[in-house]
């Protein structure tokens, strides 16, 4: 079976497994609780022609009567509320129970749906994460955060409701786009950025070998990325405090940049979260929170991997900044940010100047084209 790491999240609610290694489609039987009843399978329709099949045989092989698959189609659009009625109402003609496990094989959009669907149904029935891009591995997959698009924005429609187990093949990311690769990797960096200064020197060293698929490198990086939101999570699951929003580090930015995209192409979730990372180190160095440099060294790194670190398109700034006061962070009507005091330390900033992040998206857009 080869490498293989196991992080414990210890939430409020529960704990369950993250099993992290190569090949461990194969090993599903002992990896998974035991087999409970019935089960569903989700995914979108890239993944289902590449791991569909073995996925199905493992999970019946492990004694679960799998009684359906929904296959949706990739992309945020799936994030809807025409498929959670369309899917819920079919899983509802299947005699389920609360012992019904729905298991999300696919990226984040799969897995965000699925658990959304598993915990509204029957008030919630059983629920694991298979995610098979790095973006899913090192963050939605764990943690407990599920949830849909709307006309307002994105995932402002959801639930907290955790897995009971989340089962992570490395080897899934053979098949990845280079593309898709390095908006995950972004969110890797992330955890170095807010709360561990070591993995992002580490990082720093060993990034081009996370993205040339090195099993060591990709083990560890998707094992410290889990474990730093393991940690999180157990201190502040459902963000009653400003704990767990740290893990929102540049997605105030990125969201917006996502919402003024339409959520299509141009810009892919992890892409968004890196340029919305260096919008939110400069914004830490206008305000004298951080030293001088920071944000360039995150450019830097970005651009050694061939990560973007400016919009593809130009937003006007006042579209920025409406956008931005749907984010769950603010309070009052008033923008919270993500800001660094340094390289792995981080807080939630109240009060910032708007005069100051329109300053921001003035340099972030200056010289791009309009959408």
């Amino acid at each position: 079976m080869g490498i293989h790491e196991t992080v414990t999240v210890k939430a409020a609610s529960g704990s369950y497994p993250v099993h992290i290694g190569s090949g461990l489609y194969g090993q599903l039987a002992e990896l998974l609780p035991p087999a409970a009843g019935r089960g569903i399978l989700m995914t979108d329709e890239n993944v289902a022609a590449l791991y569909q099949d073995q996925v199905l045989a493992a999970l019946k092989q492990a004694g679960w009567d799998m009684i359906a698959v929904y296959a949706v189609t990739p992309g945020e659009d799936s994030k809807s509320f025409a498929n959670v009625e369309k899917i819920a109402q079919d899983i509802l003609t299947k005699a389920i129970d609360r012992r019904t496990t729905i298991f999300a094989l696919g990226g984040g959009v799969v897995g965000d749906l699925a658990g959304f669907i598993a915990a509204i149904l029957l008030r919630g029935i059983g629920f694991v994460q298979l995610p098979t891009t790095l973006l899913a591995q090192v963050d939605s997959s764990v943690g407990g955060k599920t949830g849909i698009n709307t006309a307002a924005g994105k995932n402002l429609i959801g639930a907290f409701y955790q897995p009971d187990a989340v089962v992570i093949d490395t080897d899934t990311l053979k098949t990845l786009p280079e593309r898709e690769l390095k908006a995950g990797y972004a969110e890797t960096a992330k955890y170095g950025l807010i709360h561990d200064s070591a993995f992002w020197d580490w990082l720093q060293e060993n990034g081009a070998a996370v993205l040339a698929l090195d099993n060591d490198a990709v083990c560890h990086a998707v094992a410290r990325s889990c474990a730093i939101k393991a940690e999180i999570v157990a201190l502040d699951e459902k963000e009653t405090d400003d704990l767990r929003a740290l893990l929102n580090f540049g997605h105030t930015f990125g969201h917006a940049l996502e919402r003024a995209a339409g959520y299509d192409d141009r810009l892919r979730h992890g892409e968004a979260v890196a340029i919305g990372m260096v919008m939110a180190a400069e914004l830490s160095e206008a305000m004298g929170l951080c030293p001088t440099g920071t944000a360039e060294d995150v450019i830097s790194h970005f651009q050694k991997l061939g990560i973007p670190v400016r919009p593809p398109f130009s937003v006007a700034a006042a579209e920025m900044m409406d956008y931005m006061r749907y984010d769950k962070k603010n309070r009052d009507g008033k923008m919270r940010f993500v800001l660094l005091w340094e390289t792995g330390r981080a807080f939630v900033g109240d009060g910032v100047s708007a005069d100051t992040v329109r300053n921001i998206l003035h340099t972030a857009f200056a010289g791009i084209k309009k959408v």
